[in-house]
């Protein structure tokens, strides 16, 4: 790993920079050679037995008690744990990198940071350490960015290399497959719900110029952390300090409403909440789209289960209760059309060409081992609605 493309990267010395790549290697070979050997032993053992199974649950039933599904949970979770260990181990060696993000600096790029002291953080968030990141995203001391800097360098070592240099990838394939699906659109507002950092906000700026750029989230730490990552790379992002089912904008006042990786983190009733908010602020022909993983009834029985897996053992209480949701239901109970509901499933924009990007973007979605799952051959998965003149 060559170490995050900005200045706000910690100083890491040879030990640290091997403790890392130890510990990203060690993910990558569960979640790609443990993972497809579990696999293979269930399809054994189900045939041995005659079992079928027809649900995810079923399958995680009739895994639960088997050595090699043991192992592989005892070492995700353990590699999970490394993850953030080997970060604080460097925010602990380097105290001075930390101390110099300066979150309440001027913005010089025409970006800013807007925070609400009176709002809480909810308890479905402050109550524990979601995918067992210590202190979660609002940290342990909410004056200071250290949240963001503990998610920004975590993720590094998390996504082995599989999100671009910057950690940026989604975002950028979520913008671009905006652009080509909808070149009609000339956003001059775009909102990021739930940015945390801004990893893949930054790239709607990027790839849209000409709008201006909002990031919303609970975590002031993150939104501090962000606000100081945006104008280290010299990008104007407007960071914002709200919540997700009151969004803080005008009726029809909003061309693009995006998410990444957020509706799991949610209760059914703020993701409800969050979409009727979008269909309310989108203007005639904007749009709104989500990045997730796909949902459970797009899926086999296997995939499903192995999706789900976080919901037990990773501290991610609504994973699946989100995906086993109807996602073209969230779009037309919010007041969205039942026909201009879409999904999408598309290769990584940082790894292949425009010409290629688009015309994988131009077929249907497909679903296969590779959809959401980390590896080198992960493909993205979308899926939202676009407001329509009548509505």
């Amino acid at each position: 790993m060559a170490g995050l493309q900005h200045s706000l990267a910690l100083r890491k010395d040879l030990d640290q920079r091997a403790r890392e790549r130890f510990t990203s290697s060690m993910r990558a070979w569960v979640l790609t050679d443990l993972a497809g050997q579990m696999q293979a032993d269930y399809e054994k053992a189900s045939q041995d037995t005659g079992q079928h199974h027809d649900s995810g649950e079923a399958v995680h039933q009739f895994l639960k008690d088997r050595d090699l599904f043991k192992w592989y949970s005892s070492l995700r979770c353990a590699t999970q744990e490394l993850v953030w260990q080997s970060v604080l181990t460097a925010i602990a060696a380097d105290p001075e990198s930390v101390a110099q993000i300066s979150p309440g600096a001027e913005a010089t790029t025409g970006g800013s940071l807007t925070l609400d002291a009176d709002m809480p953080i909810p308890d479905y968030t402050d109550s524990m350490d979601v995918h067992l990141m210590p202190g979660n995203y609002q940290g342990t001391d909410g004056s200071g960015a250290e949240a963001g800097v503990v998610y920004d360098n975590g993720l590094e070592v998390f996504s082995f290399g599989v999100m671009g240099k910057n950690l940026d990838d989604i975002g950028h394939s979520m913008a671009n497959y905006t652009r080509l699906k909808w070149p009609e659109i000339k956003p001059q507002l775009i909102l990021d719900v739930g940015c945390t950092i801004g990893h893949n906000t930054l790239p709607w700026k990027q790839t849209f110029p000409d709008a201006e750029v909002h990031g919303l989230d609970i975590a002031p730490s993150c939104l501090k952390y962000g606000h100081a990552r945006a104008e280290a790379f010299g990008v104007p992002i407007h960071f914002r300090q709200a919540g997700c089912d009151a969004l803080p904008y005008e009726d029809d006042s909003v061309d693009i409403v995006f998410s990444s990786m957020f509706l799991h983190e949610l209760p059914t009733h703020l993701i409800r909440a969050f979409f009727t908010e979008a269909h309310r602020i989108l203007k005639s022909g904007g749009v709104l789209i989500n990045m997730e993983l796909p949902p459970n009834d797009a899926l086999g029985a296997y995939d499903a289960f192995y999706l789900d897996w976080d919901c037990f053992y990773n501290n991610e209480p609504f994973y699946k209760e989100f995906r086993d949701l109807s996602y073209s239901a969230l779009c037309t109970d919010a007041g969205f059309s039942a026909e201009d509901f879409f999904q999408a499933t598309m290769p990584r924009f940082t790894y292949v060409s425009e010409a290629e990007f688009a015309a994988a973007c131009g077929t249907d979605a497909t679903f296969d081992s590779d959809t959401g799952r980390l590896s080198d051959t992960i493909t993205w998965y979308a899926f939202g609605a676009q407001k329509s003149a009548t509505q």
